[in-house]
């Protein structure tokens, strides 16, 4: 079933594959959640195709969705039974955010099948896939931020997460990719293979050839691995397309327990690699969720650093909104409302939200705020009703 909510959301629907037939219908991914991880664990297919409507479009990125579409749902993601949520033209990157969140929390394997563009937010340096309503002067709040994407899916467990992308960049991310494919990195969890093509200054969009290679081989019923579906789709693409810029995982490399990464990570953004850090730290919180679980200090701590890269980078609505988290996390391990740790949580986020342009966004984060001031008053007397004020002007 398609069901079109005006965001253009094409739907979520989910399948059972195998045995006698194959049966279709609306689902949620919720289901998905109450699966465990392994072979008989229900998988999840998120297909996201985007540009820009008019002349900033460089991608027909949406002819890709019928091809993907028309793959059963277990051939995609490689698993008995599967979700499959379609994003077509989004227009809000919180909305996208929102929907990848649910995905992501699946324990089962997710495949994330991405079309669509690349530009450079030259204040932050960071790149950003453009959604239907993004324009160069609105590319900071009508796209969505590749370090979204590296932040949700970098917490997974390693070797449940596939990216497949198919992306034109614009002049400034192609220069920085065309010297190292390092704005791009989504962590050593996920496994990223993909196209990425200069966009063209005039004349026709792109066609997502790459993509489609992949939709057609699915649907060709050869069960091939991915390293072989991207070789024969590159072949393909680069045979379309000269000039393009391929990806496909590399060895991680090993990690001993004795290095400290906080420097490394640091560093990276510092030097307006923000992606680069927020990926490593969301490797790093994966790490500690697999070692010592949610529940547990180890990973409120990661919480905590990702708020603070997401404050370094400009992006105040998504610090306030982790640093919310974090707070919550220690309140759940019982610490108690005046331990200075769950005190300067509450304020980084009071503070962040603050800092937020977008009244939307910060009106839809005062609620969650407002409830934990009312827990947690801090030690500067007004803060709560100073934040009731401006949530009720």
């Amino acid at each position: 079933m398609v069901n079109d909510d005006g965001i253009g959301t094409v739907g979520t629907r989910t399948a059972v594959t195998g045995g006698a037939g194959t049966s279709t219908g609306t689902g949620t991914t919720d289901e998905v959640r109450r699966g465990p991880a392994g072979a008989t664990a229900t998988g999840t297919a998120f297909l996201l195709a985007a540009a820009p409507a008019g002349r900033g479009r460089a991608m027909d990125a949406a002819s890709v969705l019928p091809a993907l579409a028309a793959v059963p749902p277990g051939v995609l993601t490689g698993t008995t039974t599967a979700t499959v949520v379609e994003l077509a033209d989004p227009l809000d990157p919180q909305t996208v955010l929102t929907r990848l969140r649910a995905a992501a929390a699946s324990p089962g394997p997710l495949v994330l099948c991405l079309a669509g563009q690349l530009h450079l937010d030259r204040r932050q340096q960071l790149p950003h896939l453009a959604l239907a309503r993004t324009t160069p002067a609105t590319l900071r709040y009508t796209a969505l931020p590749w370090h979204w994407l590296a932040g949700e899916l970098g917490v997974r467990a390693p070797g449940t997460t596939t990216v497949v992308a198919d992306l034109a960049a614009d002049a400034a991310v192609w220069e920085r990719l065309a010297a190292a494919p390092g704005p791009l990195h989504l962590g050593p969890g996920p496994v990223l293979y993909g196209r990425i093509s200069p966009a063209p200054r005039r004349g026709e969009p792109l066609a997502p050839d790459y993509l489609r290679s992949w939709a057609e081989l699915w649907r060709s019923g050869a069960r091939l691995p991915h390293p072989t579906l991207h070789a024969e789709s590159a072949a393909h693409a680069a045979s379309a397309l000269p000039g393009s810029l391929f990806l496909a995982p590399a060895p991680a490399p090993a990690r001993t327990p004795e290095q400290d990464p906080h420097p490394t990570i640091l560093a990276a953004a510092m030097a307006g690699r923000h992606g680069e850090a927020a990926a490593v730290a969301a490797a790093w919180e994966s790490e500690a969720l697999r070692r010592h679980g949610p529940r547990s200090g180890e990973a409120v701590h990661w919480t905590e650093v990702r708020a603070d890269l997401a404050r370094l980078a400009g992006d105040p609505a998504r610090s306030c909104e982790l640093w919310l988290a974090a707070a919550e996390a220690r309140l759940a391990l019982r610490q108690p409302t005046d331990d200075p740790d769950v005190e300067g949580a509450v304020d980084r986020a009071h503070h962040q939200w603050g800092e937020i342009g977008d009244p939307a966004r910060a009106r839809a984060l005062g609620p969650a705020l407002i409830s934990l001031r009312e827990r947690v008053p801090g030690r500067r007397p007004g803060a709560l009703a100073a934040l009731r004020r401006r949530m009720a002007a």
